[in-house]
């Protein structure tokens, strides 16, 4: 053990030590260059060296070639000799093979243990950037998670996300007065990007166990730091699943891990492969989070490394952030290209030796013009660098090796069986089963009722009137005779008065005189 790493050498003929102190590999750094020119190579030697020193590493495996860091190299491949004669020339003289306590994981669970976290955990900043929303989509999905924290709807995993947005949609009318609009059309929209997600296998990483930070910071026990190596060529097919997971994986070390000052080494150092899709397309919000925790985190011990092609792939606020660079060669084809070239060499503290520039343009494979910060975090000079040679096997190990390693993982069994406990979908399925059973019975009561109604109408003759009914048809009877018998006496009153007097007389007369007459 010691207070640096040594990473190669420079200086005339190489000869000169390059070393980053571990005092401030928590500063975060930064390894660029185009493709082809060794950052692979890089990457791996960072690895290893932390590794030794007691520093777990977590990487991803874009390429499937940074694997063999479990595999210790062999005098048997045909770069050994290459590799004996950098080792000399650099004074590199305690170098030797050596494989390194290696943790495979895989969000998949194919190639490694597998990866998980909650939805809950994420949050909707992260889901929403990972599923492409616009502004008025993460307003529901925000509402989505606000309904799920005030009725304990635990969200697990994206069927509960897909649940709580059912019923969302079927809300929408009492959740728009109090929150805002919520329309149906949004509403659909986000569970069709759901869809999307689900079909590219992003909901193998949503669920339980979820991942412990823990777990990713062992040291072995001969004092060495975990290697924890992301299988990521499959899942580079979906590069915003993969950038969002480490994004989320980093904020999620910022929030949990206490505070510990400026430690004498780190607690954990991150590489960001192909950190350029972390800010595709990234919203101010997002970035501005990137810049926060880039910020911030250091003195949570952890020093974050970002990977990429051309340094102006990261943010300038970011970048100024980044104290220990390795630049590996850039191309300049294009007047583009050479803008970037020459944006990248300003960020450089100058060698008198050497224009930055030039040696940026002309470093060859496995070279690399570097910068460490020195004592009081000041940045070094620029120089050009060797890189040493790595100590494991160099290129991918075999399918069969891969198998051997997570059998044997300390971890092995703590994350292949996935839980599915009582949550937000079980919970809503459970209160549309009670509600649909409450209306079956309502209905059947309510049948009950029209059986009886017909069944007493049917035979009313036979058991006799009901009170309200026949009250009121006999009170109709009785005022119906009533009329029809004043009516009758006054008829009768009339005709009487009416044979009583001249008239009558007379009619009396004709019919009586008509009827003698006819005799």
């Amino acid at each position: 053990m010691s207070d640096r790493i040594f990473t190669g050498g420079g200086g005339e003929d190489y000869a000169q030590p390059q070393d980053l102190l571990l005092k401030y590999a928590n500063r975060h750094g930064l390894v660029a260059g185009a493709t082809g020119t060794g950052k692979t190579v890089t990457l791996q030697i960072l690895a290893e060296s932390f590794s030794a020193q007691g520093v777990p590493v977590f990487l991803s495996d874009v390429k499937g070639d940074i694997s063999g860091l479990a595999k210790a190299g062999s005098s048997d491949s045909k770069l050994h000799d290459a590799f004996l004669s950098r080792a000399e020339k650099i004074g590199f003289s305690d170098f030797s093979y050596s494989a390194f306590p290696t943790v495979f994981w895989d969000l998949f669970g194919e190639q490694g243990h597998p990866v998980r976290t909650t939805v809950a955990e994420m949050g909707p900043l992260l889901i929403a950037r990972l599923l492409e929303l616009t502004e008025a989509q993460e307003g529901i999905l925000n509402i989505a998670f606000r309904v799920s924290d005030e009725q304990g709807l635990p969200l697990l995993d994206l069927k509960d996300l897909q649940a709580i947005l059912v019923w969302v949609g079927e809300n929408a009318k009492e959740l728009s007065l109090r929150y805002g609009n919520v329309g149906a059309s949004s509403v659909g929209a986000i569970q069709r990007r759901l869809l999307v997600l689900e079909n590219q296998g992003g909901a193998d990483l949503f669920g339980e166990p979820a991942l412990a930070l823990t777990d990713l910071m062992q040291i072995s026990a001969d004092g060495r730091g975990h290697v924890n190596i992301l299988a990521a060529d499959k899942l580079m097919g979906s590069p915003r699943l993969y950038a969002t997971f480490l994004l989320w994986l980093l904020s999620e070390l910022f929030e949990e891990l206490p505070e510990v000052g400026d430690p004498d080494k780190p607690k954990l150092v991150f590489f960001f492969d192909e950190a350029h899709l972390l800010f595709e397309g990234a919203p101010k919000a997002l970035v501005d989070k990137v810049e926060q925790v880039a910020r911030l985190i250091r003195s949570k011990g952890v020093g974050v490394y970002f990977i990429t092609q051309n340094p102006a792939d990261v943010p300038e606020d970011i970048l100024g952030q980044l104290g220990n660079r390795v630049q590996h060669a850039l191309r300049a084809f294009t007047a583009r290209d050479r803008k970037a070239l020459k944006l990248a060499a300003e960020t450089y503290r100058d060698n008198p030796r050497f224009e930055i520039e030039d040696a940026i343009r002309e470093v060859g494979v496995g070279e690399a013009v570097t910068s460490y910060l020195e004592r009081k975090g000041v940045p070094g000079v620029a120089e050009r660098t060797l890189i040493r040679p790595p100590s494991s096997q160099l290129g991918p190990i075999t399918k069969a090796e891969r198998d051997a390693f997570l059998k044997t993982s300390p971890l092995a069994g703590k994350y292949e069986t996935r839980l599915d406990r009582n949550s937000a979908f079980e919970m809503l399925r459970a209160r549309s089963d009670q509600a649909a059973a409450d209306a079956e019975q309502s209905e059947l009561r309510e049948e009950e009722v029209s059986v009886a109604e017909r069944e007493f109408r049917a035979a009313r003759r036979y058991s006799g009137k009901t009170v309200g009914r026949s009250s009121s048809r006999v009170r109709s009877s009785r005022t119906s005779r009533s009329r029809e018998k004043d009516w009758g006496e006054s008829i009768t009153s009339m005709l009487k008065k009416e044979l009583t007097g001249t008239t009558g007389r007379r009619i009396v007369r004709g019919i009586l005189g008509g009827l003698f007459k006819g005799r």
